[in-house]
């Protein structure tokens, strides 16, 4: 398998301090990476340099082997997907929010049905597409996010923490469903959680950043078996 996201050597900085470190890490196609570590430790950052909403101080990502610095913006931006912890839905019904990025494209409102439908089913909410956006439970508000981000079809999926918000049932039903569909998508995903066990279920490999460092990047199984240096067996502890 290629790789999609290859990283040398990266160095953002955010107020001035140095946030996040990466000296290499290779993202394959169709793979779930999983990234985990303590609060503040910089996974949110790397996913918003991923999304070239920060810029790095040095070092260099490619995507399929091209800079994405060397990359038109929009044409990047169209390649990939960010899904938040909130679910940021404007105040319009379920199917005008899941159809809301295939307008800006200009897509034909046949295609756009047909992805609509397609998502909307895929993330159980096809039965209320006609509901308005602040009728929404927290989960269904997430469900519909998530359709919003694969209705476009994405290279690359960046979720950050897509169900911290929600509470424990619900986020159990929407891990055990995104998990089921990524394992038949096969869609290169990048997926940011402070749960081991949701990393475990989620994840075919796992990325452990602490302090704004990369330490350690393996199967789930292989990282609690033999963490890489102190730091990540004690964060391993504490889970």
């Amino acid at each position: 398998m290629s790789d999609l996201i290859s990283i040398r050597d990266l160095l953002v900085q955010r107020n001035g301090r140095d946030a996040l470190k990466i000296k290499s890490l290779e993202i394959k196609h169709n793979e779930t990476l999983a990234i985990v570590g303590p609060n503040g430790a910089g996974k949110s950052t790397l996913l918003l340099a991923l999304a070239r909403l920060i810029k790095s101080k040095h070092g260099e990502i490619l995507f399929n082997g091209k800079p994405i610095s060397q990359m038109n913006e929009l044409e990047y931006r169209r390649k990939i997907s960010f899904v938040f912890q909130d679910p940021l839905l404007m105040d319009m019904t379920v199917d005008h929010n899941i159809a809301l990025g295939l307008k800006f494209r200009g897509t034909d409102k046949e295609e756009t049905r047909t992805r609509v439908n397609r998502w909307s089913k895929a993330m159980g909410v096809e039965s209320i597409l006609g509901r308005r956006a602040g009728q929404l439970s927290g989960g269904e508000a997430q469900r519909v996010s998530l359709a919003r981000a694969f209705v476009l079809d994405p290279e690359l999926l960046l979720m950050d923490e897509p169900f911290s918000a929600v509470d424990p049932p619900t986020r159990a039903q929407l891990l055990k469903d995104l998990s089921s569909l990524l394992s038949h998508d096969h869609r290169t995903t990048i997926i940011v959680t402070h749960n081991l066990a949701e990393a475990t279920q989620i994840g075919n490999r796992m990325a452990v950043i602490i302090n704004g460092e990369l330490k350690q990047v393996g199967a789930p199984q292989e990282i609690k078996a033999k963490p890489a240096d102190k730091s990540v067996k004690e964060f391993l502890k504490e889970l």
